[in-house]
């Protein structure tokens, strides 16, 4: 703790120091750099990502990525999360690719060590709840920069800055008319013989040649005016996006769910055992536990089930979701007096997306029930279910899967709308010269509707399932005894059996809906004490400091209908408050000295009171920057990080959720001894009878703990910025990240749990195991693995960034180069304290999830013409290769072993985009991205993880193909 605290004693120390001394006052000139600084010309403020401090030159210390608007256009982007996406320091993380399970949102996923380990913020506020996060609020056109900043910033922005801040720079001081349109579609050339002639072998249907798909549009526009001499400006803007969807169906690489074959040496097309012919594994009986099938041909015949009756579920589903929204807001300020400038915002946002998926079905897992003398039985099947009970009133458990394609079935749907507020207002000014205060409010609001459509009622399908015979007429029993005079009988005893009149009775959508609430009172004092001669004898600037006090009350509600609570849905409900107190001290010690041109020191502190803990939380940094001359710049920093539990990971409730996963200890030949399956459970009389997890998917159990403890992270970062005097227009940037999480908050993944109570007989993780006591399967009511919230062990990431940019101006026009790449050293994940850890570096799989590939760089190259009309930019994005967990001797990761997927190569996509101007203040921008429609690798299904979609990671790589797009941006 000691050395830790260092630099923030000796900012102390070196602020005592030089009180006392006194110099003349000397404004230095605003700088920037990596992005790190930036002052509008028409606006008061000094906004530097990473400090609190505003004083005239200042240069932030921390890392700073920046993503200008130039590059948002240049890429073509309607969606800012794709635009990051592509920066090596981010993982992607929920976005528009993925569909099943998918809550409609868009997050930021910092280094990845989680979308709730980094704050997202506009203009240096909070954007909204940070388990509501969504940037889709943003509007991408008035987007001026994105500073993204390594290393926890808990000190200076409070909770959630663990791995680092996203900081939203917009416009707000229009004074005029811009608009911004753009539309763009995909275009991709399916040649992957492969992959096509797999699906024509097992009697799929191929994806189309060439397809034209996704279309999206984008329009907005802004009015602003400046009054009172500009003292004053007031800006409105409106924004509307339309997306088109991309299903599965289109695409080679998901036109058929890929599962391993031939000992994981080559693809199958595999799917779901909950087929559309109807498979049944009864509960009791004479053959319990044996899984059987309707036959093909639509008699009332079971045979044997095997892998030959999956149904393809992979041709309905989303690749990308359809999206519609709506944007609109406000933006005000009035200076009355330099003391007192009055300024507020409004923005809204409405986004409604689809999630689609295959159609619903009676899935395993769920327990039904059949009477033994339902006239819709045949005998061999009343029979085989019954036994000598057959014909009589006696019932009989049992699972079934069974999808009505043939009804035919209607895909499930997934409607998903946000509605978002957020307002802000305050006052701010300076009330002596250097001296000045911000008092302001935030509030913001986050509505979630969710309909889930064209699923199955599982209580009105058990209903549908007791029939008895009256008059000669098959009908429920619910309609004999009135207990539910509309039941119609199911048929699902034969291919094609149900009519159309029994799915609409089984059908029944989901209501659930949410509110999330935030609201932030803060106010600030900044002092740059230059003028009252506050300094360091050997510098010109003085000593800059800021204290504040902010007080953020969150609140969360989450509904469902009875239908969804029946089918597992809980509702949630919780608030909390804090308080904190927080100052930040910037002292230079040295300015425009031989071998110190800079030398400063910048310390900060915040203490945080939270209504859910007795004791209060201290987070502190200590910084230091030295140029020894103009051309080199060091620095180095030093951040106790937090992160407070949020009201979802505290108050969510306990409830069974899909997970992607298999169990070894099922199927007729299970992958895992009877002995490592006893540990998990498994009796000796189920080992070899229990039924695999239908597509992969087993079940977890999850949900929230209101005894968590707060995360505690320690991140370093030490640099070094190039910028020599001898090469106009060229920098280089190099920095060194290490952060390492604390007690971090998550669930252990049912995968890990699985493989480790499986390979070492872990009595920790083997008591993890819930089994269906009835046929020991971990899917359904009563299978899954256990995975709720609680504080675990540690997280740990280090790497190198390394930036350059380079101009130059030829007598041809001019050129220009832009790179920023990642070197990834360690991304190792303690599961719980003292029981080892695994590195994800280089890998990816069931436990690491996507792929972490040492490198990851994106450089583009751009070229204008003398007069600046016209420019052609072309990108790289580097992506690097990756290996297959499955495959390593770590204990943590080990598994199957799998020569199909054993490690996914390097990739390289090149975008193309040029722009034009044109009088006016028009110009005009064309692209192409994914030029040469490169196809995502392909992986089977069982490899994926979270975010995995349609055999492959959306996000990591293309899954759209080529995509063009052309636009428009205009001010006047």
């Amino acid at each position: 703790m000691r050395k830790h605290r260092a630099l923030l004693v000796g900012t102390a120390l070196a602020a005592a120091l030089v009180a006392a001394s006194s110099a003349a006052a000397q404004t230095v000139p605003s700088a920037s750099e990596d992005g790190g600084s930036a002052q509008d010309s028409a606006q008061p403020e000094i906004l530097v990502t990473g400090t609190r401090i505003q004083q005239p030159g200042l240069v932030s210390n921390s890392p700073i990525t920046a993503v200008d608007s130039a590059e948002i256009r240049l890429q073509g982007a309607t969606n800012i999360e794709n635009v990051l996406n592509r920066l090596p320091q981010i993982t992607p993380d929920a976005n528009e690719n993925v569909s099943n399970g998918s809550d409609g949102t868009a997050r930021i996923n910092l280094r990845n060590l989680g979308s709730n380990r980094n704050l997202i913020l506009v203009d240096g506020q909070r954007m909204l709840p940070i388990q509501a996060t969504d940037v889709n609020f943003l509007p991408s056109f008035l987007v001026e920069r994105v500073d993204v900043v390594t290393g926890g910033a808990s000190a200076v922005y409070g909770s959630d800055a663990i791995s680092g801040v996203v900081n939203f720079i917009l416009r707000k001081d229009l004074n005029g008319v811009l608009a911004d349109v753009q539309y763009g579609f995909s275009n991709h050339h399916n040649d992957d013989q492969a992959r096509r002639s797999l699906v024509t072998a097992s009697g799929y249907q191929n994806a189309l040649s060439s397809p034209i798909d996704g279309q999206r549009f984008d329009a907005n526009i802004a009015v602003g005016k400046s009054f009172a001499d500009g003292r004053g400006n007031i800006m409105a803007y409106f924004g509307y996006r339309e997306v088109q969807p991309i299903t599965q169906a289109n695409r080679d690489v998901s036109a058929c769910a890929l599962d391993p074959a031939q000992n994981n040496t080559t693809f199958t097309c595999g799917g779901s055992s909950n087929n559309e012919f109807g498979l049944f594994q009864p509960l009791g009986g004479p053959n319990a536990g044996v899984a059987f099938n309707n036959t093909r041909d639509g008699a009332k015949t079971w045979v044997p089930y095997n892998s030959s009756f999956r149904y393809n579920y992979a041709p309905l589903v989303y690749f990308q979701r359809n999206d519609k929204r709506y944007s609109a807001g406000a933006f005000a300020r009035f200076e009355a007096d330099p003391a007192a400038e009055v300024y507020a915002s409004f923005m809204f946002m409405d986004d409604r997306t689809n999630s689609q998926v295959a159609p619903s079905a009676l899935f395993q897992g769920t327990t039904y029930t059949v009477n033994c003398d339902n006239p819709l039985l045949s005998a061999q099947q009343g029979q085989l279910l019954c036994g000598g009970a057959y014909g009589t009133a006696a019932s009989q458990d049992l699972f079934i899967g069974y999808r009505p394609v043939a009804a035919p079935a209607r895909p499930r749907r997934d409607d998903l709308r946000h509605t978002d507020f957020r307002v802000t207002g305050g006052i701010r000014g300076e009330i002596a010269p250097g001296i000045s205060y911000d008092v302001n409010g935030l509030f913001s609001r986050v509505l979630f509707n969710e309909n889930y459509q064209n699923d199955i009622d599982p209580v009105r399908a058990n209903r549908g399932l007791q029939v008895v015979n009256v008059g000669g007429v098959p009908t429920c029993k619910s309609v004999v005894d009135g207990t539910d005079a509309n039941c119609v009988p199911l048929n699902v005893f034969q291919y094609g059996g149900l009519s159309a009149e029994s799915l609409d009775y089984i059908y029944s959508p989901t209501f659930t809906r949410g509110m999330d609430k935030e609201t932030v009172l803060s106010g600030t004092l900044t002092a740059d004490l230059t003028s009252y001669g506050v300094k360091s004898p050997w510098a010109d600037q003085g000593v800059g400091v800021v204290f504040g006090v902010e007080h953020r009350r969150e609140s969360l509600v989450f509904h469902a209908d009875a239908l969804a609570r029946q089918k597992g849905t809980l509702e949630s409900r919780g608030a909390f408050d804090v308080t904190e107190f927080f100052t930040e001290i910037r002292v230079p010690v040295f300015e425009n000295r031989p071998f110190a041109e800079e030398l400063t020191l910048t310390g900060g502190y915040r203490y945080s009171k939270y209504s859910t803990r007795d004791d209060g939380i201290s987070t502190y940094k200590g910084e230091i920057a030295w140029a020894p001359i103009r051309d080199i710049r060091f620095r180095a920093g030093y951040n106790r990080a937090i992160r407070a539990p949020n009201i979802s990971e505290l108050f969510a409730a306990q409830g069974l959720g899909n997970i992607s996963a298999q169990d070894p200890c099922s199927g007729a030949t299970p992958s895992a001894t009877a002995a490592q399956c006893a540990a998990t459970g498994v009796t000796a009389a189920q080992y070899g009878h229990i039924i695999e997890c239908p597509s992969e998917v087993c079940v977890a159990q999850g949900g929230g703990n209101p005894a968590l403890r707060p995360e505690q992270a320690d991140t370093y970062t030490v640099g070094v910025v190039l910028a020599p005097s001898f090469l106009k227009r060229f920098s280089l940037s190099v920095d060194y990240f290490d952060i390492k999480v604390r007690d971090y908050i998550s669930s252990i993944p049912a995968s890990l749990t699985i493989s480790q109570c499986i390979e070492t007989g872990d009595p920790f993780f083997c008591s993890l195991f819930h089994r269906d006591p009835r046929n020991g399967v971990l899917f359904g009511e009563q299978g899954y693995v256990i995975s709720t919230t609680q504080n675990t062990g540690s997280l740990k990431t280090s790497g190198v960034d390394v930036g350059a940019n380079y101009a130059i101006d030829t007598g041809v026009g001019g050129f220009s180069l832009s790179f920023i790449g990642t070197w990834l050293k360690e991304l190792r994940n303690e599961p719980l304290p003292g029981l080892g850890s695994y590195d994800c570096v280089g890998l990816f799989g069931p436990t690491c999830g996507q792929p972490s590939p040492k490198w990851r760089h994106q450089a583009r190259l751009s070229w204008s013409d003398t007069t600046d009309i016209a420019s052609v930019s072309l990108n790289w994005r580097y992506i690097g290769g990756t290996k297959l967990t499955n495959n390593t001797d770590d204990p943590f990761l080990t598994g199957p072993a799998y020569v199909l997927n054993a490690s996914l190569p390097a990739y390289s996509y090149f975008d193309l985009a040029l722009t034009a101007k044109v009088e006016g203040g028009i110009t005009f921008r064309a692209g192409v991205n994914n030029l040469l429609d490169k196809d995502p690798p392909a992986i089977a299904q069982g490899l994926l993880y979270s975010f995995g979609n349609g055999n492959t990671y959306p996000g990591t790589y293309d899954v759209a193909g080529r995509t063009f797009f052309i636009g428009m941006n205009a001010e006047f």
